[in-house]
C-alpha cells in the first residue's frame, strides 16, 4: 500500500467530510476509526484517521494524534493534515493550537496553515475573520455552543491564544494572486518568525490556489475546503492519475432508518423534514436519566415501522431543551446518557436489518460506529456538500454484506437531506 496523504480529523463526521472532499478530488480514500492496530490491505491514496480528541483534554488529544501520526508515518505518507472543523471549534486553550504544534515538532516542520476555510457551506475568511454565511462567526449560532462557544471571529488572534508560536496573516489581497504570490507571502511570514498562517478564502478557487501553494508543507492544518486544492499537486508530481473512479461503493441493500442526535440548527430542519413523512422515535435524556428503558420501546416500536419505510431516531432539541436538560442532569452525563442510547438503538435496528443508516452528530456517529464494531470505511459518493455515503470495511473473508453509513456532521446538508439521501446510493 503506498498512501500519499495521511489525515488525522479530530471527529468522526468531520473524518468522513474530509474523506468524502478528496474522493470528489479523485483520490481513493477510507477512513479508519481510531488509529488501526495493523496495516489495511486496501489500495487507496490517502487514509483518514478519525479521532474523537476535539474536545478531549489537551493532553490526551495531542498524544492520541502523535500515535495517528506515528502510523501514517509507517503507512509511507508523502504529506499530512490535520482536519478539523470548519467553524474552528475549540476553546483558547485548545485542541485544535497545541495538536497542530506538535504534529509540526514531530515531523520537524516550523510552518504551516490554518485555515477552516469551506466557501461551498458558507465558510469563508476575510481579513483573518471567519464568517457563517454574512454573519461573524462570534454571531452565530456557534457563540451558543456547549463545548466549544465561539466568541472570537478573528482566526489570528484566537488561534494566537492557543500556541506558543507566531500566527501571521496571508491577506485575500494576496490569495487573489494565485500560489506563487501566497509562497512568497508564506516565506516573509517565516521570515518574520511566524509559524503559522492564516490564509483569507472566499471561494473554491482560492482554496486551490492556497492548496497549489501547500505542495511542499509537511503538515497542513485545516477544515476540509483545502481537500480540493492537494490532489492537483500529487498529479502535477507524477503520483496520482490524471482521473479514476474514486467513489464507487460495493452495492448495498437492507432497510433504512436515520438516528439524530445533533442539536444544531441545520439537524433541526432535517429532523422536522423527516418527521412530516416518516415514522419518528424521541429520545429524551430526561426519560434515560429516570431509568426508563427507551431503548426496548424504541426497539419495539421499529419493528412495526423499518420493514415498510425509512424510520428516524431522535434526540435532537430546541438549545432551550438542551440547556435545560444540561441543568438538571449536567452536561456530560446528559451528552453520554443520549449516545449510549443512540448507540445501542443503532445496533439494534442493524440487526433487524437496516442496511443504510444515516447518522447526524459528530459525538453520535462516533458513538455508533464503536457500537457497530466499524473499524473503517471506503468512501463514496457524495450526498451534499462534505456528506457522502461510505461503506464499512468488512473483515476479509468474513462474507459480510455491506453496511452503508452515512456520518453527517450537525451543521451540514439541506433541509431534505434524510429524505434525498438514499437516491445517491447505486441499487
Amino acid at each position: 500500500m503506498t498512501v500519499l496523504l495521511g489525515c488525522i480529523a479530530d471527529d468522526f463526521t468531520g473524518g468522513t467530510d474530509l474523506a468524502g472532499m478528496l474522493v470528489k478530488a479523485g483520490m481513493r480514500t477510507v477512513q479508519m476509526i481510531g488509529v488501526p492496530g495493523e496495516p489495511i490491505g486496501e489500495d487507496v491514496d490517502a487514509v483518514v484517521i478519525a479521532l474523537k480528541s476535539r474536545t478531549s483534554p489537551v493532553a490526551r488529544a495531542t498524544a492520541e494524534s502523535l500515535d495517528a501520526l506515528r502510523w501514517l508515518r509507517q503507512a509511507g505518507c508523502r504529506q499530512f493534515y490535520f482536519k478539523y472543523c470548519s467553524t474552528f471549534d475549540s476553546t483558547p486553550k485548545g485542541n485544535i493550537g497545541p495538536v497542530a504544534e506538535a504534529l509540526m515538532q514531530a515531523l520537524g516542520s516550523d510552518f504551516t496553515i490554518a485555515c477552516p476555510a469551506f466557501p461551498v457551506n458558507g465558510r469563508t475568511i476575510y481579513k483573518g475573520h471567519l464568517f457563517v454565511g454574512d454573519i461573524l462567526l462570534s454571531d452565530s449560532g456557534m457563540r451558543h455552543h456547549p463545548l466549544t462557544p465561539m466568541t472570537d471571529a478573528n482566526l489570528v488572534r484566537f488561534l494566537q491564544t492557543q500556541i506558543e508560536g507566531k500566527v501571521g496573516l496571508v491577506d485575500h489581497a494576496v490569495v487573489g494572486q494565485g500560489a506563487d504570490a501566497i509562497r512568497e507571502r508564506f516565506a516573509r511570514l517565516r521570515a518574520e518568525g511566524c509559524n503559522f498562517a492564516v490564509p483569507d478564502a472566499l471561494t473554491n478557487d482560492d482554496l486551490m490556489a492556497i492548496g497549489a501553494a501547500c505542495a511542499d508543507l509537511p503538515l497542513v492544518t485545516a477544515g476540509s475546503g483545502i481537500a480540493l486544492g492537494l490532489p492537483r499537486n500529487f498529479r502535477q508530481a507524477g503520483l496520482l492519475p490524471e482521473s479514476q473512479v474514486a467513489d464507487a461503493l460495493p452495492p448495498t441493500g437492507g432497510r433504512r432508518a436515520v438516528i439524530a442526535g445533533s442539536c444544531s440548527i441545520a439537524t433541526q430542519g432535517q429532523v422536522s423534514e423527516m418527521r412530516a413523512k416518516h415514522p419518528a422515535f424521541h429520545v429524551d435524556p430526561l426519560d434515560l436519566a429516570r431509568g426508563r428503558d427507551v431503548v426496548s420501546e424504541a426497539l419495539a416500536w421499529a419493528a412495526g415501522k423499518i420493514e415498510k419505510e425509512p424510520a428516524l431516531f431522535y434526540a435532537t432539541a430546541t438549545p432551550e431543551d438542551v440547556k435545560a436538560a444540561q441543568d438538571r442532569l449536567g452536561t456530560e452525563k446528559a451528552g453520554a446518557l443520549v449516545e449510549d442510547a443512540l448507540a445501542a438503538i443503532a445496533q439494534g435496528i442493524v440487526s433487524m436489518g437496516v442496511g443504510q443508516l444515516i447518522v447526524a452528530g459528530g459525538e453520535t456517529s462516533g458513538a455508533v460506529v464503536k457500537a457497530l464494531g466499524v473499524t473503517g470505511l471506503r468512501i463514496g459518493p457524495e450526498i451534499d456538500p462534505g456528506v457522502p455515503w461510505t461503506t464499512a470495511l468488512a473483515k476479509e473473508g468474513s462474507g459480510e454484506k455491506p453496511l452503508a453509513l452515512a456520518l453527517k456532521s450537525g451543521n451540514f446538508g439541506t433541509p431534505d437531506f434524510f429524505l434525498k439521501a438514499w437516491s445517491k446510493l447505486a441499487a
